[in-house]
């Protein structure tokens, strides 16, 4: 394993804000390879797909290599990854398309885990056609989502399972593949939302088993570029097509107006930066991807064990939840004050976290509200040992 901290923080030049930066729910940092890709894209003659001549054909060469670079980040074929402005439009675009064919008293199956953006659509997709949402509850000590319960939740109705592959809420990792083995069991659909694990952990859509995986490329630092993955391409075929175009086909069905060409150049540059974080890496952008991703899996888990002990061991702070398995995200409440004051205090020491009231979403489910809230931090490809002891001093001060 190679992952050089110092090395990567390098690579991003918004670190000289001076700023310690635990805001990763917004997102990571761009670093400069990006950037200089969709600059130099934007500067390029580029048109629209279809034309004979150099800049047409260079959109369709951008686009084509966005699909592969994509498909390597999640070990998928290129055939079935859909591209798009953000993952959330994108999951509401396929959830469209499914309940076309959905009728009254169908189900599908969400869980008290994910986040908004895969949640909203199904909701209101289901009430639309008069379908039943079931849910999936989390453990309110450890914040686990038990996949024993959905053996129970799947049923011969059951026309959709969507669950996070992990949470940028509290950084649990749930049992997803044996959630997906009972879905299987009743023929539902699979959707996974890989938003946040994707930037830790290495991503095998083929060996999951799940039919769409859907990844954002700003959890990276890239772009505001999204994708959805078929396992299987012909999936494709078998939705009604959302496309302006009649005869759209594969993941052009999928796809609404023009793409964002320098934003896709962008995408390819954020994914080869996946695929350099570990200097040891070596052999195809997959192979790099697994092995860099394994460094950055390594090297996070022992980050977050650090903050999470130093944390505990503070009286006044208490950690929300305790998963077995993780990324790098958590949160925690200071006794005796509001997540909004915890988070200007930090801010005033120069460190970037975001509160939440605790009266929705997965912190509503675990009823953080009653202790004033939640603070929510997310480790970075950049952070290291000085921001952690940073921030266990200032929470230490805080009372």
């Amino acid at each position: 394993m190679a992952f050089d901290v110092a090395r990567i923080r390098g690579l991003f030049p918004a670190l000289g804000d001076g700023w310690i930066h635990f805001d990763g729910a917004a997102g990571m940092l761009v670093p400069e390879q990006v950037a200089s890709a969709v600059s130099t894209a934007m500067r390029a003659p580029v048109s629209g797909p279809g034309g004979a001549f150099p800049a047409s054909q260079r959109a369709e060469s951008i686009v084509t290599a966005a699909r592969r670079a994509v498909a390597d980040l999640v070990g998928a074929d290129p055939a079935g990854v859909v591209l798009g402005p953000n993952a959330p439009d994108l999951i509401r675009r396929l959830v469209d398309a499914m309940a076309d064919r959905w009728t009254i008293g169908d189900e599908v199956v969400v869980s008290r885990l994910d986040e908004e953006a895969n949640l909203a659509p199904w909701r209101r997709a289901a009430k639309r056609v008069g379908a039943v949402v079931r849910w999936g509850e989390i453990d309110i000590e450890t914040c686990e989502l038990p996949a024993w319960q959905y053996e129970n939740l799947v049923s011969a109705r059951t026309k959709a399972v969507a669950v996070t592959l992990a949470s940028g809420s509290v950084g649990t990792r749930p049992d997803v593949p044996t959630v997906i083995e009972f879905a299987k069991r009743v023929g539902a659909l699979v959707v996974v939302d890989a938003t946040y694990a994707a930037p830790f952990v290495p991503l095998d859509l083929n060996a999951l088993g799940a039919d769409v995986m859907v990844v954002s490329a700003q959890a990276w630092g890239g772009p505001s570029v999204g994708a959805l993955v078929f396992r299987d391409p012909e999936l494709l075929e078998r939705l009604p097509s959302v496309s302006l175009d009649p005869a759209a086909r594969g993941p052009a069905r999928m796809e609404l107006g023009p793409h964002a060409y320098p934003l896709l150049a962008g995408l390819i540059a954020s994914i080869d930066y996946l695929a350099g974080l570990d200097d040891a890496a070596i052999g195809s952008r997959r192979e790099k991807l697994v092995t860099s991703l394994g460094s950055a899996k390594s090297y996070h888990a022992g980050l977050l064990a650090q903050l999470s002990t130093e944390l505990r061991s503070l009286r006044h702070v208490m950690v929300i939840g305790d998963a077995m398995r993780r990324i790098p995200a958590l949160a925690f409440a200071v006794a005796g004050k509001k997540s909004p004051e915890v988070a200007e205090y930090l801010a005033s020491q120069g460190l970037c976290a975001f509160a939440d009231d605790g009266t929705s979403g997965v912190f509503g489910s675990l009823g953080a509200a009653e202790v004033g809230g939640a603070v929510r931090i997310g480790l970075a490809h950049y952070s290291n040992v000085f921001e952690v002891n940073q921030l266990v001093r200032v929470l230490e001060e805080i009372r």
